[in-house]
């Protein structure tokens, strides 16, 4: 073993160490030195590619203790958990006392003294975490190939015995450590489960746990992060970058089987099921003790991981490349889009759209696109290409049976004391195509009728109201909703574009077969990928100048055309304005983005109208 890499591989090691010297020290601050040391570690990035990550390396092939990393989001954040931080041991063989240090574990030594002067019971704030819904396949191709990581199956904890704790523990209630009392947390939430009842006995097995990913099909590891310092800062939906000590000790199974037999009779039944979604089998849910944690700005591996604001060099070189690269890219959207210049546009303006800031209720930026007339054969190969260009994306057919039965909307559970996931339970920035020519003729039910009002306040105001039974609870979101119909969507949206082939019918379905998926690593698509991240994260302002001349123009327009100018129109004139401002590298409003803004709403308005005078209401 290297001993450079020692504090990756017995990070345990460093902190007891540090704790050792602290007997002697009593104003040492040693878990301030511990943390600042890995902290000062991490900031190499040959040191962080040299960490191994939950993301990619399968968890039997991962040793106990040693230090892991997990990008991830909070999915949900349990109650605050009560933990020996310090306590003394009693030597059996020489009697001596020992002090311990109880931090970043699971699993305490043998032979406490339980009735010692110098315990010290300390606070742990646990979250629940799953990988980023909806990430895609490139994103997970890129971090993978840059890690420096060859590992073998761990000795301490081979595949065998993995593959057994998977099978023994799946179906088992169970209980791993004592907590503090149930204070009800509006952030918090927990796990999704499949049963509705705790088992009548412990012969009988229950339904397999439940990850509770947010997406349905999603796959990889789920993970329990404790948390140790400064865990308000921390919210759900949040995505994370954690280092910590990962514990998977077959302790936690022993103890999660024995759970029940160390509860009080008159709280079993009522806390099993808890018990059952807080403390899974390690072996599914590993458990993760940060040392160092992150908020991430974007999950786009094309980008420094650091804010981008930070990085002038980067910046400046990357900015200046983006005329050129909006050039190719909107050469290709219009391939993509039949051959329709316009609609392809509005396309890059709605992928680099993002929520900057918000005015009361009001959320700023957002730019939700209708591409409507668009052919029911088309829209999941458009879905397929996009999904090639941004980090994370959701497909969402609209048929009748998704929005009748599917759950969009996170519902807590009081009986697991857990957040039950749901669709719109999404990180920032993701993309979710909502494609609503699969809706069919039928009848919306009222889980419908409830899933297309969530997908409405989603549009309209960016939040989802999380279902808590007696009351609705507002979280703010950043998702970029487009949608796909054939007549004007039933949802509301930013800016409808009717789509206007630029061939004929007879050579529409030769056509679509001939669009081509971006390569996944070709440098063309890994410039696109690039450029649609950054520019979501460009600064952007509008001087006080040009604010007046604006201002003055609508009031032109309006003198020019005073029942079709609205203050909506303004609005959407400036979103579309900064856009093009923010898609062509500028950080300022221009006369020129706001003369093309103009120019693209009038070409926009008057095909709307076109199609409307054709088709009557349904442009």
């Amino acid at each position: 073993m290297s001993g450079s890499q020692e504090w990756i591989h017995n990070p345990l090691g460093v902190v007891e160490a540090m704790f050792g010297d602290s007997q002697n020290n009593p104003d040492s601050k040693w878990e301030a030195k511990a943390l600042g040391f890995f902290s000062e570690q991490l900031k190499e990035k040959e040191a962080q590619t040299s960490i191994p990550s939950l993301n990619d390396v399968p968890l039997h092939y991962l040793k106990p203790n040693s230090l892991v990393k997990f990008r991830c989001m909070i999915q949900d954040m349990f109650d605050p958990e009560f933990y020996m931080g310090v306590y003394e041991t009693t030597d059996p063989s020489t009697k001596a006392k020992v002090l311990k240090c109880g931090k970043y574990r699971d699993v305490a030594d043998s032979g406490i003294d339980f009735n010692s002067d110098n315990m010290v019971t300390l606070e742990r704030q646990p979250f629940y975490c799953v990988p980023v819904p909806g990430e895609n396949a490139w994103v997970k191709d890129c971090y993978t190939g840059s890690s420096q990581v060859r590992v073998l199956p761990s000795t301490s904890y081979a595949p065998t015995r993995q593959k057994r704790s998977y099978e023994e523990d799946e179906g088992e209630a169970m209980d791993t450590q004592q907590t503090g009392p149930q204070t009800e947390n509006y952030r918090n939430g927990d796990f999704k489960r499949q049963e509705t009842e705790a088992p009548s006995n412990h012969s009988s097995t229950p339904a397999p746990l439940d990850l509770n990913f947010p997406l349905p099909g999603e796959k990889g590891p789920s993970c329990l992060v404790k948390v140790y310092e400064d865990w308000e800062k921390y919210k759900v939906n949040d995505v994370i970058e954690v280092f910590g000590v990962l514990s998977v000790s077959p302790a936690l199974s022993a103890l999660e089987k024995e759970g029940s037999s160390l509860l009080d009779p008159a709280d079993a039944m009522e806390t099993v099921e808890e018990q059952r979604v807080h403390c899974p089998p390690a072996s599914l849910v590993p458990r993760l003790h940060v040392l160092h944690a992150k908020a991430l700005q974007h999950n786009n591996p094309l980008l420094p991981p650091a804010p981008v604001e930070s990085n002038s060099t980067f910046l400046s070189s990357s900015v200046a490349d983006f005329p050129s690269v909006r050039a190719e890219l909107l050469t290709y959207f219009t391939h993509v889009l039949l051959g329709d210049a316009l609609a392809a546009e509005f396309l890059i303006l709605h992928l680099i759209s993002t929520v900057y800031a918000r005015r009361d209720v009001l959320p700023l930026g957002k730019f939700t696109l209708n591409l409507s007339g668009v052919p029911a054969s088309y829209t999941e190969r458009l879905y397929q290409i996009i999904q090639q260009l941004v980090p994370s994306s959701y497909y969402l057919p609209m048929s009748l049976q998704n929005m009748n039965q599917m759950r969009l909307v996170p519902k807590k559970d009081y009986t697991a004391n857990r957040l039950l996931s749901g669709a719109l339970q999404l990180s920032k920035n993701t993309t979710l195509f909502l494609d609503e020519t699969r809706l069919q003729q039928g009848q919306l039910d009222t889980t419908g009728v409830r899933n297309v009002t969530a997908l409405g306040n989603l549009i309209s105001w960016q939040k989802v109201d999380y279902d808590f039974n007696y009351h609705q609870m507002e979280f703010p979101c950043n998702i970029n909703v487009l949608i796909s119909s054939e007549g004007r969507s039933l949802l509301p949206s930013d800016c409808q574009v009717p789509l206007r082939p630029q061939l004929p019918p007879s050579q529409l379905d030769e056509y679509l077969s001939g669009l081509h998926v971006p390569q996944t690593n070709s440098p063309q698509t890994n410039r696109f990928r690039s450029y649609l991240s950054l520019a979501q994260l460009l600064p952007y302002n509008i001087s006080e100048e040009m604010t007046k001349w604006v201002e003055d123009d609508f009031v032109d327009m309006r003198k020019d055309d005073p029942q079709s100018i609205s203050a909506e129109d303004l609005h959407r004139l400036l979103v579309v304005a900064r856009l093009l401002a923010v898609s062509e590298g500028e950080s300022a409003l221009s006369r020129e983005s706001w003369s093309k803004a103009k120019h693209l709403e009038a070409l926009r308005r008057s095909r709307t109208e076109q199609m409307t005078s054709v088709n009557g209401n349904e442009p």
